[in-house]
């Protein structure tokens, strides 16, 4: 194999491995989780019953195997958009196009609990990334399939969820309602909080914006399902809840092709095609 790029603007080998995963055909499933820590992917296809390292470059791992007899892949991102776009794009051009964020985020909900799951319905497009796709006002939506598979997923492990808002954001710090260094803020972040409470948005994160846009965009199903790790409201703030989100974004893909199964031709699922 060379390193020889086909051309500058498709940078792939002629065998169309992909310049930043160096992922090829036949390398991952159609169903991926997109974690964005790298360490997750080992976490997460740990729980599988086979697995094998495809891919470790930059910030990307990726792992394939079987998970319940379903075709699992896993891919990190890295933190933002920028990551989560070229995620998508490159897995899409060797075959996959189901997309499963598992992360953490914060609530903006008194009422939600630290290590509660919260399963993203749509967001709030505060990052950059998407906007380099299209305006705007275009809608950064999940697909129903796989909110109803994590939904599905999180009801047969017993976990705690909710369904809500996203907003996604490109800086954990300023964009979050967080004073920068030496305290450094404007009024904008300052009043962020209070908009998106009083329009019921449920939490903070960095990813589901850009992966629901493109996921509209080029007709691919994206979900998003994060471990609330804070409570902006409470000011409360704890590492919990990875291993269940881990647990539920594997489950959402073996249900998800137990539905493709169920579909039987049909282009959509609905719930009168379950046996």
């Amino acid at each position: 194999m060379t390193d020889k790029k086909v051309s500058a603007t498709r940078p792939v080998t002629e065998d169309r491995e992909q310049y930043h995963l160096e992922v090829k055909e036949g390398d991952v499933a159609k169903s991926v989780l997109i974690p964005g820590d790298p360490q997750r992917v080992e976490r997460i296809s740990s729980l599988w019953d086979s697995t094998r390292e495809v891919a470790m470059h930059r910030q990307f791992v990726t792992h394939t195997g079987k998970y319940k007899g379903a075709d699992i892949s896993a891919c990190s991102t890295g933190i933002g958009g920028p990551g989560t776009a070229i995620v998508i794009e490159e897995l899409a051009n060797v075959g996959a196009d189901t997309f499963l964020r598992v992360g953490s985020c914060a609530t903006l909900k008194e009422d939600i609990e630290i290590g509660d799951i919260i399963i993203s319905t749509a967001a709030v497009r505060l990052d950059g990334t998407s906007k380099q796709y299209v305006r705007p006002e275009y809608p950064a939506s999940a697909s129903y399939e796989v909110v109803l598979a994590f939904v599905e997923a999180a009801e047969t492990l017993g976990l705690t969820y909710h369904l809500g808002i996203s907003a996604s954001t490109d800086s954990f710090y300023l964009g979050q309602s967080r004073p920068g260094f030496g305290g450094y803020t404007q009024s904008m972040s300052e009043t962020l909080i209070d908009d998106l409470t009083r329009a019921n948005v449920a939490n903070f994160e960095m990813e589901a914006a850009t992966l629901f846009t493109l996921g509209n965009i080029f007709g691919f199903r994206t979900g998003a399902a994060c471990a609330v790790y804070a409570n902006r409201v409470r000011d409360e703030f704890e590492v919990k809840g990875e291993l269940d989100v881990i647990k539920c974004g594997n489950e959402a893909v073996r249900i998800l092709a137990d539905m493709d199964k169920e579909k039987a031709g049909k282009k959509y699922w609905n719930a009168s095609l379950r046996k």
